[in-house]
């Protein structure tokens, strides 16, 4: 029980640390993000609102008794990663890892918070 617990918390970890990094990006970095999502055709109004449902995500994530709600958590972020893998493999632009190892993170974190909480 106690290496499922390590785990869960060392992958969430790294999977916030991600996220963090990444919503820091789309605060500070503006332009650069914003010229990124243009060139995947999505419009630039939603960069700051999906930044804002990243980091609220990642707090429900942490929750430990609001269950339904990190199910939700878990189940945006996988359709977040998932299509933000296609969206970079689409364009072609070669920085479909970060989505790939979010992808990965996530999937360890949910199975050990299942593990965990049975």
């Amino acid at each position: 029980m106690k290496i499922d617990k390590i785990i869960f918390y060392i992958s969430t970890g790294l999977l916030t640390a991600l996220m963090l990094y990444s919503i820091s990006m789309y605060f500070l970095m503006h332009n650069d993000v914003a010229t990124m999502f243009t060139n995947f055709g999505y419009p630039t109004y939603i960069i700051y609102p999906y930044a804002i449902v990243k980091l609220l995500g990642l707090v429900a994530l942490w929750l430990p008794n609001y269950k339904v709600l990190k199910e939700w958590a878990y189940a945006g972020f996988f359709y977040a990663f998932v299509l933000a893998f296609f969206a970079h493999y689409m364009i072609g632009d070669g920085e479909q890892s970060g989505a790939l190892v979010a992808l990965v993170l996530l999937i360890v974190s949910y199975i050990f918070n299942k593990k965990i909480n049975k």
